[in-house]
């Protein structure tokens, strides 16, 4: 009996696998994943070929059942990849499961329809907590639950022997999987920050070579045209200066960025009061945003110390902020909230806007050398920020929809000394 359980279960799990391998491979897998309906539907065909292919080695302790590992591939699906992808895989096993037949068909029916109803209802949460394995235990215990009782119900008592063998398999199959695609995100996360590292590089190299050039000479041209522009009768100078001055000055901003990229950071990473660089940060740009008719609300909770460096911080803060009040066309708010993560021993800092939002394609380039949603922009203000918020060991994420603002969240190492 053990030989005839466990050589189907093996080829089961090699399947499964080979699943999660291969559609990595074609999609990787992200923190936030944000699938298009053509890859919904890729993801739902992968997954239900799978699906079939456990079908084709089950474990038929009596006649007429069929044990294998389809649940898994319904519930992994739907918890990673949606409602859609899932629901497509569901009703692909039904049929599947009907084609067969058996006197056993309706109660396999029903544990496939469970494994799909369980992973909408935890897909959510399960999809915000840190550490998924924890939470993947209940949501493996809450469908055990539901199989074994439409087991009990359903097919008549088989050896118990059978049903440690299954079931600790079934768990342990979970929890890799689970695992597996953990570490494959983290895998593919390095992997663009290695990219991004590369890409800050090339910039920097650039910045450094010819942002100093520039600035002098362009500071001697300011200063001769604010002063041609005092005492002159001549109506195009006064008309024309103010604007000359202006691109002047944005100029010198567009190389300030520069030069901050260029030059080498030196971070110090000592205690730092969040709170009070928030209050600070939100008070230097308030009548800026009163001028454009966005107010700024901030709320704080839990512990305000953490690791960083105070300057920085503000920095990131001031560009983050600043962009949120300029995605605003017709007024509105921009609220900022920190919170505190006692278990991950964070603070998180969430900076929400009600602006006019971006699409897919616009967020997943946020952060890239140049690429800026903005009329007049350099695109370095979001790279630099990202730059700024990982030297001091923290993470910033982007969640945008368009028409329907932008949140940004800041994640820093909490302080825990005396």
């Amino acid at each position: 009996m053990f030989t005839s359980v466990i050589k189907p279960l093996v080829v089961n799990i090699a399947i499964l696998f080979s699943l999660i391998f291969n559609a990595n491979l074609f999609f990787p897998f992200r923190r936030k994943m944000h699938f298009t309906w053509k890859q919904k539907v890729v993801y739902g065909i992968v997954s239900s070929a799978t699906a079939l292919l456990c079908m084709m080695y089950p474990i038929q302790p009596l006649a007429g059942t069929n044990f294998d590992f389809r649940m898994l591939v319904i519930l992994v699906t739907t918890l990673y990849i949606g409602k859609t992808a899932g629901l497509l895989c569901t009703v692909t096993v039904v049929v599947g499961r009907l084609i067969i037949g058996g006197p056993f068909a309706y109660p396999g029916i029903t544990v496939s329809v469970f494994a799909y109803i369980v992973g909408v209802l935890f897909r959510s949460s399960f999809f915000n907590v840190k550490r998924k394995v924890l939470y993947g235990f209940m949501i493996v215990l809450v469908y055990l639950i539901l199989y074994i009782a439409t087991i009990l119900y359903a097919v008549p008592p088989l050896s118990w022997r059978f049903y440690i063998i299954y079931f600790s398999c079934f768990i342990a199959m979970f929890f890799a999987i689970v695992y597996v695609i953990e570490r494959l995100i983290q895998f593919n996360e390095q992997f663009d920050d290695m990219i991004y590292i590369d890409k800050l590089a090339t910039v920097s190299e650039m910045a450094a070579s010819f942002a100093h050039e520039i600035r002098n000479p362009l500071t001697t041209v300011r200063g001769f045209v604010q002063f041609l522009s005092e005492g002159t009768k001549d109506e195009r100078v006064k008309k024309f200066a103010p604007i000359i001055l202006e691109e002047l000055d944005r100029t010198n901003e567009i190389i300030t960025e520069y030069l901050t990229l260029a030059k080498p950071a030196q971070f110090q990473l000592q205690k730092i009061n969040v709170d009070d660089i928030l209050h600070t940060s939100v008070h230097l740009l308030s009548p800026l945003g009163a001028m454009s008719n966005v107010s700024f609300q901030l709320y704080t909770e839990g512990k305000s110390d953490a690791y960083g460096d105070s300057d920085y911080l503000k920095q990131a803060l001031l560009n983050v902020m600043k962009n949120g009040m300029e995605a605003i066309e017709y007024g509105g708010v921009v609220t900022i909230h920190k919170t505190v993560d006692e278990k991950e021993k964070e603070v998180v800092i969430t900076i929400r806007d009600t602006g006019k939002g971006m699409s897919e394609e616009q967020l997943k380039k946020i952060g890239l050398p140049y690429y800026t949603t903005k009329s007049k922009g350099t695109g370095l203000g979001s790279m630099i920020t990202a730059r700024l918020i990982r030297q001091m060991g923290g993470t910033i994420t982007y969640d945008s929809q368009l028409h329907a603002g932008t949140t940004v969240t800041i994640t820093l190492p909490l302080y825990e000394g005396d």
